[in-house]
């Protein structure tokens, strides 16, 4: 039996629960096929054995994940230390299957996810929010959730989440179960009046590590995860700088989990930032990974100067969906042409485009750049009228020899003199 595209199923070991939504739905019939499922077990059925081996950091790991099955029905299993309770829902726009956790950390293999079986195409997993671990099913057309339940594994210890998936008309899948149950986040792009702040302190630069938690990112060779590199690349910047004394640094996140575009953009104007700086990597298809290389300085622009730095900006601006976010309305150029007019007034992207320059300078003499090393687009975390901002893409984890390079500290470490003496040169000026 299928579900209706309506509701947001909740799921535990025992007897699944259901949202004040669900149950509305239930009331009406739509979910009679969920008031009646049951699992082997209940709650209190954990034993110590479980409780040993979930790790101190989370409430449950999970250790192995299948999916099975065709375009008729796919199953997709997790099995877990403990039993926690999961919410199961469906997002369109694309189409995914979501499925929320507690704290839950994963042991799982670095290829898991990847391949396509049945109606899953791939799926990605990790930690969403505090307390939070989420996963996102990519499915290939519009899906019904046909019956999820969480059971004893037969032997041993642990359990298993399963979750059924048949496919179904993109009528009645309309926003999806969870269409509409997640705000989007207010617009960071009307900023109020800064207040006044003392001339002598100081400055303020807002250190941006791209993606982390449930969004890897780029995955290059060796299964080198851009989340991880940016974020070790932003630490070195962060330390110098504050060994230097010189500057204030607030980070955009600090350690692997999931930071919206908007919640990063509200970082920096809380921060009242002077000075904001989004660290990338990127990738490229097989065929021209052995070629391409080197990094590249973007600025806000409405129109990208080229065809490949609107690609780029599309594929980080889609950070969110990749989350299992819900995008709501897409955005206007107007949009972009408004900020950028509120930009020109206050001389932000002049700084914006000097501080790219300035960059490009320091980091020429340490790594290697690409042919075009300073390009702009409509990159969403860079729209914001306070603050000079760059988006700087390392350079591409699908090259062997220079994702080889990224990964040893002595690469990482030039990168970081390179920002940091960009930095301090450009406020120099100012």
């Amino acid at each position: 039996m299928a579900v209706a595209a309506a509701g947001v199923a909740v799921v535990s070991l025992g007897v699944p629960v259901l949202t004040a939504t669900a149950r509305a739905q239930e009331a009406s019939g739509a979910f009679d096929w969920f008031s009646k499922a049951t699992a082997a077990g209940n709650s209190a059925g954990a034993s110590a054995a479980q409780d040993k081996e979930a790790t101190p950091e989370f409430v449950s790991q999970a250790t192995a994940v299948d999916v099975i099955g065709d375009q008729d029905e796919t199953l997709f299993q997790l099995t877990l230390t403990r039993g926690v309770t999961a919410e199961v829902y469906t997002l369109a726009n694309p189409y995914r299957v979501i499925i929320d956790l507690p704290d839950v950390g994963f042991a799982l293999s670095p290829e898991a996810g990847r391949d396509a079986r049945g109606l899953v195409s791939s799926f990605r997993y990790g930690q969403f929010d505090k307390g939070k671990a989420r996963i996102v099913l990519d499915t290939t057309g519009p899906v019904a959730i046909a019956r999820a339940r969480m059971e004893n594994v037969r032997s041993g210890s642990g359990v298993v989440l399963t979750v059924a998936l048949k496919p179904t008309e993109a009528i009645a899948f309309g926003e999806g179960t969870g269409g509409g149950r997640q705000p989007r986040a207010a617009s960071n792009e009307s900023t109020p009046t800064r207040p006044t702040r003392d001339a002598s302190a100081r400055p303020i630069v807002v250190i941006d590590a791209g993606h982390g938690g449930i969004d890897p990112g780029a995955v290059g060779a060796a299964n080198l995860l851009e989340k991880n590199l940016v974020l070790s690349v932003a630490k070195k910047v962060q330390e110098q700088l504050e060994t230097s004394g010189r500057f204030e640094v607030v980070m955009t996140r600090s350690g692997d989990v999931f930071v919206s575009l908007n919640d990063r953009l509200a970082v920096s104007k809380k921060a009242q930032a002077d000075l904001f700086i989004s660290i990338h990597a990127d990738s490229i298809e097989e065929t021209y990974a052995q070629s391409i290389k080197g990094a590249t300085i973007y600025t806000l622009s409405e129109r990208a100067s080229d065809a490949e730095a609107r690609a780029i900006a599309e594929k980080e601006n889609a950070s969110d969906l990749i989350a299992g976010l819900d995008a709501g309305d897409g955005e206007d150029n107007t949009d972009v042409k408004n900020i950028l007019i509120d930009l020109m007034k206050r001389e932000t992207a002049n700084f914006s485009a000097e501080f790219s320059r300035t960059l490009v300078r320091s980091l020429k003499t340490n790594i290697r750049l690409s042919r075009d090393p300073q390009r702009s687009a409509a990159f969403k975390v860079l729209r914001q009228t306070h603050a000079p901002s760059v988006l700087v893409e390392l350079g591409y984890v699908s090259n062997p020899e220079e994702s080889r390079q990224m990964q040893s500290a002595s690469w990482q470490v030039k990168v970081a003199d390179s920002i940091v003496a960009a930095i301090e040169s450009f406020f120099a000026k100012r």
